[in-house]
C-alpha cells in the first residue's frame, strides 16, 4: 500500500508547516498598553528611589545620632500601672468600636457596589466613589473635623476610624460578593424569595468567612493607625506618646511606643486565633497560632453518628452541638463581649450626638472653600509629587522584599515547616511595628526627610504585602505544581514555572492596594518629618487653616482616584 504525502511533508518541512499553520495568540492593543504601563510604573519607581537617594553607608555613619539621642533619653519609663491599664483599655476600646462601626456601614455599601447585587450601574458607581472617598480622606483629617464638632475624648477617634475604614472594608466586602457562586441566590429568587432573603440566605453564608477575616485584618491596621490620631487630640496611648515626645520626655515616649508594639503583636495573634476558631478548616492559615489550632482540632475525637433509624424530622431540624459549633459559639460570645466592653471603656459622651448639629455650619465654613493660603501652588504640587515618589519607592522596595519573604512563608514553597513558621512569625512581628514609630526612630538616626519616610513605609509594608503574597501562593492550583514535580523539576523550577505565574495576578492586585495605602501613609508620615505633603497638612491644622487642609485632601483624593482607576483597568485587562 502506497501512502502519498502532501508536498509540504515530502519536502521535509513537515514540522515547520505545522508550526506555520498553528494559530498564534493575538495581542490586543489594550493588553500591550497595560504591559507598557506596568513597565513605566516600574521605571518611575526606580527613578523615585534614585531621587530619594537611600544610602546605607550614610545611615551607618549617622548611628552616632542615635547614640547621642539614647544618651539624652536615659532610662525608659512607663506610666503607672493603673494609668497604663486605663490608657490601654481606652485605646483598644475605641479601635474595636470604630472597626465595628465600619463593618456595619460597609454592608449596605458593599451590596450596592457589587456588580451582581447592585440595583443599577448608577448605584454601583456612587457606592464605589463613596468607598474611594472614605479611603482617600486620611483618618487624621476626619479626627480634626470631629474634634471641632465633638468634645475631646474617644468619640472623634471612633468616628474617624470607623468612617475611614469603610473605604477598605466595603471594597473587600464587594469583591467577595462578586466572587460568590450565583446558584444559591438564583435558586432563592426562582422560588419567589425577596431581595433580603437572597442576601441573607444566598449571599451572606458564602461571604461571611471572608468578611470576618477582613474585619479582623482591618482591626489590626486600625490599632497601628490609632497612634497618629493622638497627634490631633484623640485620647489613648497615641495622645500620651505625643505629649511625651513634645515635652522632650523621650524615655516615657519610648516606653509607651514599646507598649503599643506589644499590643499590636498581641492583637495580631489574637486575630489569628479568632479567625481559626470561627472559620474552622476553611480559614486561611496565617501563622503558628493557626497551626496550633489545627493540631488541637485533629486531636479531637470524631463525633459519633446517630443511627439512621433514629433520625426524625424534629431531630433533623436540631443542629447538633459538635466541637466545631461549640468553638464557633464561644468565639462569637467572646467577640460580642469584647465589642460591648470596648463601647463601655470608650466612655462615649452620647449627649454630643444631640448637640453637634448646631456646630456643623460653623465648622463647614472653616473647611470651605479650599485654598493653599500662604503657600505657593507650585510648592504644594511639588510636595504632593514628593509624597507620590515616597509611596512609589517604598512600594518597589516592599515588593522586592515581600516576594522573597512571602514566598518562603507559603506552605507550598517553604523548604520545611520550620522555615515557613519562622517567616510567618517574622511577618507578624513586622506588622506589629506602627509605621509612625518606625519613622520616628529612623528620623532620629538619619534626620528629617524623605529617606526616613520611605524606609519606614517599605519595612512596614513587608508585613502586609508579604502575608498577602504568602496566602495567594498557598491558594494556587496544585495540579501544575505536581505535574512539574513528577517530571523531575527542581523546587525552584516548580516555583518559577507554576507557583509564581499562577499567583502573579493576585500579587499585582495586592501591590496596587499597597501603593494606594502607601500614598495615604506617606501623607501621615510627613506629619512627623517624613517628607511630603504631610508637613503642610500638620502646619495647616495646627494653624487652624482648614481651607488649606481641604485643598490638600482634594489633592490626595485625585491621586487615590487615579491609582484606583489604574488598578481596576489593569485587573480587568489581565483577568
Amino acid at each position: 500500500m502506497t501512502v502519498t504525502l502532501p508536498p509540504r511533508l515530502r519536502s521535509g518541512a513537515g514540522s515547520d508547516g505545522v508550526a506555520e499553520r498553528a494559530p498564534r495568540p493575538r495581542r490586543s492593543p489594550e493588553r500591550i498598553a497595560a504591559v507598557l504601563t506596568l513597565v513605566a510604573l516600574v521605571v518611575v519607581s526606580i527613578g523615585a528611589l534614585v531621587e530619594i537617594d537611600i544610602s546605607v553607608p550614610r545611615m551607618i555613619q549617622s548611628l552616632s545620632n542615635a547614640e547621642r539621642f539614647f544618651v539624652r533619653v536615659g532610662a525608659i519609663t512607663f506610666p503607672d500601672a493603673p494609668e497604663l491599664l486605663a490608657l490601654t483599655a481606652l485605646t483598644l476600646g475605641l479601635v474595636l468600636t470604630g472597626t465595628l462601626l465600619a463593618a456595619v456601614l460597609s454592608v449596605p455599601l458593599a451590596y450596592l457596589a457589587a456588580s451582581n447585587t447592585t440595583p443599577g450601574n448608577g448605584w454601583r458607581a456612587a457606592a464605589r466613589f463613596l468607598g474611594v472617598l472614605a479611603r482617600a480622606v486620611p483618618d487624621v483629617v476626619l479626627a480634626m473635623a470631629f474634634v471641632l464638632l465633638f468634645s475631646l475624648g474617644s468619640l472623634p477617634g471612633i468616628l474617624a476610624i470607623g468612617l475611614h475604614s469603610v473605604g477598605m472594608i466595603s471594597k473587600l466586602f464587594a469583591d467577595a460578593i462578586e466572587q460568590i457562586d450565583e446558584g444559591p441566590r438564583l435558586a432563592i429568587r426562582a422560588a419567589g424569595g425577596s431581595k433580603l432573603q437572597e442576601f441573607t440566605s444566598g449571599v451572606l453564608p458564602q461571604v461571611l468567612p471572608s468578611w470576618v477575616a477582613t474585619v479582623l485584618h482591618r482591626n489590626d491596621i486600625n490599632l497601628r493607625g490609632s497612634v497618629i490620631l493622638g497627634y490631633v487630640g484623640v485620647a489613648g496611648l497615641g495622645l500620651e506618646m505625643s505629649y511625651a515626645f513634645k515635652s522632650l520626655q523621650y524615655g516615657r515616649g519610648i516606653g509607651i511606643a514599646i507598649v503599643i508594639f506589644a499590643l499590636c503583636v498581641a492583637m495580631e495573634i489574637v486575630s489569628s486565633s479568632v479567625r481559626t476558631a470561627m472559620l474552622g478548616k476553611g480559614a486561611p492559615s496565617s501563622g503558628p497560632v493557626d497551626a496550633m489550632m489545627r493540631r488541637l482540632r485533629r486531636r479531637e475525637p470524631a463525633a459519633p453518628s446517630a443511627p439512621l433509624a433514629a433520625a426524625t424530622p424534629e431531630a433533623a431540624l436540631r443542629r447538633p452541638w459538635t466541637p466545631a459549633r461549640l468553638r464557633t459559639a464561644i468565639a462569637g460570645i467572646v467577640a460580642v463581649a469584647a465589642v460591648i466592653g470596648g463601647v463601655v471603656v470608650s466612655d462615649i459622651t452620647w449627649s454630643d450626638f444631640a448637640t453637634f448639629w448646631a456646630r456643623i455650619p460653623a465648622v463647614a465654613v472653616q473647611f470651605w472653600p479650599p485654598s493653599f493660603g500662604s503657600y505657593d501652588t507650585a510648592q504644594m504640587v511639588e510636595a504632593m509629587r514628593e509624597t507620590i515618589a515616597i509611596a512609589l519607592a517604598a512600594t518597589l522596595l516592599t515588593l522586592l522584599a515581600s516576594i522573597v519573604i512571602g514566598s518562603l512563608a507559603a506552605r507550598n514553597v517553604a523548604p520545611n515547616p520550620t522555615a515557613r513558621g519562622g517567616f510567618r512569625l517574622l511577618l507578624v512581628a513586622v506588622r506589629g511595628v506602627p509605621e509612625l514609630i518606625l519613622a520616628i526612630v529612623l528620623i532620629v538616626i538619619s534626620g528629617l526627610g524623605t529617606q526616613a519616610g520611605t524606609i519606614a513605609l517599605a519595612v512596614g509594608g513587608i508585613g502586609l504585602l508579604g502575608k498577602l503574597i504568602a496566602d495567594s501562593l498557598e491558594e494556587v492550583d496544585a495540579g501544575p505544581e505536581r505535574a512539574l514535580t513528577a517530571a523531575g523539576a527542581t523546587r525552584f523550577q516548580v516555583y518559577a514555572g507554576s507557583t509564581l505565574p499562577q499567583g502573579a495576578r493576585a500579587m499585582l492586585g495586592h501591590t496596587f492596594y499597597l501603593l494606594d495605602t502607601n500614598i495615604r501613609a506617606a501623607t501621615l508620615l510627613g506629619i512627623v518629618g517624613g517628607g511630603g505633603i504631610g508637613y503642610y497638612l500638620l502646619n495647616a491644622a495646627q494653624g487652624s487653616n482648614y481651607g488649606t487642609v481641604t485643598a490638600i485632601v482634594l489633592m490626595i483624593l485625585v491621586t487615590v482616584l487615579l491609582v484606583e482607576g489604574l488598578a481596576m483597568w489593569l485587573r480587568r485587562v489581565f483577568r
